[in-house]
């Protein structure tokens, strides 16, 4: 094989496409930081620093997911083509993998700050221990929710090394978000889930209670956009209410997509909306603050 071909085998065990999902937001995060502070700060190394940061601890998380999934991904007629069930990469490669990945994030925020080096042990915690929650809580779509929602509060620690309100209400609207359509996309395995005894929100409660979950907490998200808003009204121009918009728009157009007796436009729900709105709305948030 190739070591082309096993990177790309390696970029597809991770999901890299999916870091579209958390990267808009530490970019929203570090933004913030870097225009709030006044003292000297390199920037350019400041977020090659954060990014290394978001790609191991992503690339950390997924290999481990999978590694701990393999036994079910292989009974599960949707992921058995997945790396390691089909034999593409090794268990014991993903799990190495793993700990490299979890080895080079901590090493990078030794070299950020003493805020973000403490916590780096906090964040792989929750990013790791997430794939573990499905065997014993229908919950563990908050816990993704989570660790994803780190995302603009490190970033925002990773410049200042201090918590701070307005990222704060970004991670939680990203903790809502994601939990919101992780639920979604895990009504494909519902059944699944149910015969192997594992977790999950649509197994507990069913197609149709799992899509009003699901709605609440996406209502949550755009109320929390909403008040982030008004709280950072003096970080945004009217540039940030139409990516406010935007991104409430997208939610509603994703619960328009998928419904109780139509489930066959999840993946368009969940990969493609839900990418595009986070782009959409940390390129216009983003824009609003530098032009304020």
């Amino acid at each position: 094989m190739s070591p082309m071909s096993k990177v790309r085998n390696y970029l597809s065990l991770i999901k890299f496409s999916h870091t579209i999902f958390a990267l808009p937001f530490a970019l929203i995060g570090f933004i913030l930081a870097i225009t709030s502070i006044h003292e000297p700060y390199n920037k350019l190394s400041g977020l090659g620093k954060m990014l290394l940061c978001m790609v191991f601890a992503r690339s950390a998380a997924m290999a481990f997911n999978r590694y701990l999934d393999r036994r079910f991904d292989a009974l599960n007629p949707r992921t058995a083509v997945r790396e390691i069930p089909a034999g593409v990469i090794k268990p014991s490669h993903a799990l190495a993998f793993t700990i490299l990945n979890c080895v080079l994030f901590v090493i990078t925020t030794w070299f950020i700050n003493e805020a973000c080096f403490y916590l780096s042990f906090v964040a792989l915690f929750v990013i790791l221990f997430y794939s573990f929650t499905k065997r014993f809580t229908a919950l563990c779509h908050l816990v993704l929710g989570v660790g994803l929602s780190l995302s603009p509060i490190g970033a925002y620690l990773s410049v200042t090394g201090k918590f701070d309100l307005l990222p704060i209400l970004f991670s939680f609207m990203v903790l809502t978000w994601v939990s919101g359509f992780d639920i979604i996309y895990a009504l494909q395995d519902e059944a699944f889930d149910r015969s192997q005894k594992l977790h999950s929100i649509p197994a507990a409660l069913g197609v149709k209670n799992a899509l009003l979950v699901s709605t609440l907490l996406h209502v949550i998200s755009g109320a929390i956009v909403i008040a982030a808003g008004v709280y950072g009204h003096d970080h945004f121009n009217w540039i940030y209410w139409i990516g406010a918009a935007f991104y409430i728009c997208a939610l509603t157009y994703q619960h328009l997509l998928v419904k109780p007796t139509d489930l066959s436009k999840i993946n368009i729900a969940f990969a493609n909306t839900n990418g595009i709105a986070s782009v959409v709305f940390a390129a216009l948030t983003i824009l609003s603050i530098l032009l304020k």
